[in-house]
């Protein structure tokens, strides 16, 4: 899943950790009032910035997503040691050749009272697998029975493996034994939708509060768009009695100085993206938690824009930066240099094995190499490069680390014409898909515990892979991961296309992340997984 605001990376393998917040003061407080009545248990969140789109099928973000998992509930949801647990579906059945995975749904109901039946899953996967939808995470419904060919338009909906039997039975058929489906079936693009909603504005029903019908723990009663989102406890959730928040409040504050001097104040209980500088003393103090992060910081290259058009301009600009020192300097939340795309923290094929200790670095910060291969290419000492210009969204952070690289760049490759440009979540995102820049940030957090989470979106018109490179070597390498079922030659077939991603290098990797997350004392609950890294409402509570 796409990060777009945070500071983070992974320590260790811990799986998800439950960080146990309080109940708060102020907007959170359920302090005693006149009467003996209990105030409203309420949690205000720092989002940081206005969703995309809040549309299941198309939303690719970790904004997005920490919306949607408040909102909406998949088959499955992830506890607190990142295993899928029982969500819509109460109890499951998978065949002896791991091939069909036949749910049964419990009694449910959308916010609006329907009854949430399989054939609003059916319709959903369908939806997101539909070529005019146009789904970057279309790719996630690959490994069910004829869904890439149906995403091609090689073959009809009705030839799809998946299949309502009835109102409570979904049936799904998959291409080859996937062991991690159970957790993407907790991914926010696999939930459900509301048919009749959706169909009655295919393009803008996500885009207003009253139609956001929705089946998870908690419903929208306020948005006002770019300054806030307010949900209260769904009743008609299937276990609303275990629900204890009241009421969550998330606010759009992109400035990090802004956000912590709001937490500060008590106008906010959680924030998670403190100004950079600020990082050592919050930690120190107690006020700041590290949490482990799958997931990877990265700038990505439009190859069709010189001068990284060549591979070998690509590889040099990687092997000028100095990961340590902008960690040391400037994020100073323990991250750890990436000389790789998979994480730590990822099992390898034996038991026991990390896949980035397995597969090791792929190339090491070398001024004299990455020199080399800029004169190889055309450009001795950077004489001759092009204008570079390094996108990022709005961020101080993200701001921070781009001026520490481009300074580095200028001092070890000579590269003269350079400058930064922030834009707008939004308008970023479209900036990437348009491939309307040279070098842009980038990041990505695990949406399993699987190698092949950092790795088929760079497949060949994958909707993620915005670098437009490509290479058929790779594709082959991704489908004989997905399709063996051996561990070993699959985990193998990963640590190829690895090895091809950082040969080619469209993608630089800098820094593994971790997360840096402040709470109040009062919250207690909220789970926070190293996939994702979002922030999970569905346990958390206050208390005094």
């Amino acid at each position: 899943m796409l990060k777009n605001r945070k500071i983070s990376l992974v320590v260790s393998l811990l799986v998800m950790i439950s960080f146990l917040l309080a109940g708060c003061g102020g907007q959170g407080s359920n302090n005693q009032q006149g009467g003996g009545e209990t105030a409203e248990a309420v949690i205000t969140y720092n989002l940081g910035t206005e969703p995309e789109t809040l549309d299941l099928a198309k939303a690719t973000g970790k904004p997005e997503a920490t919306i949607q998992m408040a909102l909406y509930e998949g088959l499955t949801r992830l506890d607190a040691n990142n295993q899928p647990i029982p969500g819509m579906a109460e109890r499951w059945e998978i065949s002896d050749d791991g091939l069909t995975y036949t749910f049964y749904l419990r009694d449910a109901k959308w916010s609006n009272g329907d009854p949430v039946t399989a054939y609003d899953f059916e319709y959903a996967w369908i939806r997101l697998l539909e070529p005019a939808t146009a789904a970057e995470y279309c790719y996630q419904l690959f490994y069910v029975k004829n869904g890439e060919a149906f995403n091609a338009g090689e073959v009809t909906a009705d030839q799809v493996g998946v299949k309502a039997l009835d109102e409570k039975t979904l049936q799904v058929v998959l291409e080859s034994p996937t062991p991690y489906f159970l957790s993407l079936t907790a991914f926010p693009n696999l939930y459900p939708v509301h048919k009749a909603t959706v169909e009655a504005d295919p393009e803008n029903w996500a885009g207003a509060m009253e139609t956001l019908i929705c089946n998870g723990p908690f419903m929208p009663v306020n948005w006002e768009h770019h300054q806030k989102f307010e949900m209260v406890k769904n009743p008609n959730y299937w276990a609303a009695d275990d629900v204890k928040i009241d009421r969550l409040v998330f606010t759009m504050v992109e400035s990090e100085t802004t956000e912590l001097a709001m937490f500060d104040a008590g106008q906010i209980d959680i924030a998670e993206n403190p100004p950079i500088e600020e990082i050592p003393r919050l930690l120190s103090e107690g006020t700041a938690q590290l949490f482990p992060d799958l997931s990877v910081y990265y700038y990505m290259f439009n190859v069709e824009k010189e001068p990284f058009n060549d591979p070998r301009v690509r590889k040099a600009f990687a092997m000028a930066i100095d990961r340590q020192a902008l960690i040391d300097n400037v994020t100073q939340a323990s991250q750890m240099p990436a000389f790789a795309m998979v994480p730590y923290g990822i099992p390898d094929a034996k038991p026991g094995d990390d896949f980035r200790e397995v597969g090791g670095d792929y190339f090491k910060e070398d001024l004299e190499e990455a020199k080399r291969l800029l004169a190889e290419a055309g450009y001795p000492d950077g004489k001759g490069l092009p204008e570079i210009k390094i996108l990022y969204n709005t961020n101080e952070a993200h701001q921070k680390i781009a001026e520490a690289i481009m300074e580095m760049w200028k001092k070890n490759l000579g590269v003269e014409n350079i400058s930064l440009t922030n834009q707008e979540w939004g308008v970023y995102l479209n900036s990437r898909k348009t491939g309307d820049y040279q070098v842009a940030r980038a990041g990505w957090a695990a949406d399993y515990t699987d190698a092949m989470t950092f790795l088929d979106m760079w497949t060949t018109g994958n909707g993620n892979n915005q670098t437009n490179w490509g290479s058929p070597e790779y594709d082959a390498l991704i489908r004989e991961a997905k399709m063996n079922p051996d561990p070993e030659a699959r985990v193998k077939a990963m640590h190829d296309a690895e090895a091809i991603l950082m040969e080619e290098m469209p993608v630089l990797p800098i820094y593994f992340y971790t997360n840096v997350n402040m709470y109040k004392p009062w919250v207690k609950g909220v789970v926070v997984p190293m996939v994702g890294g979002y922030q999970e409402f569905r346990w958390a509570y206050v208390e005094k």
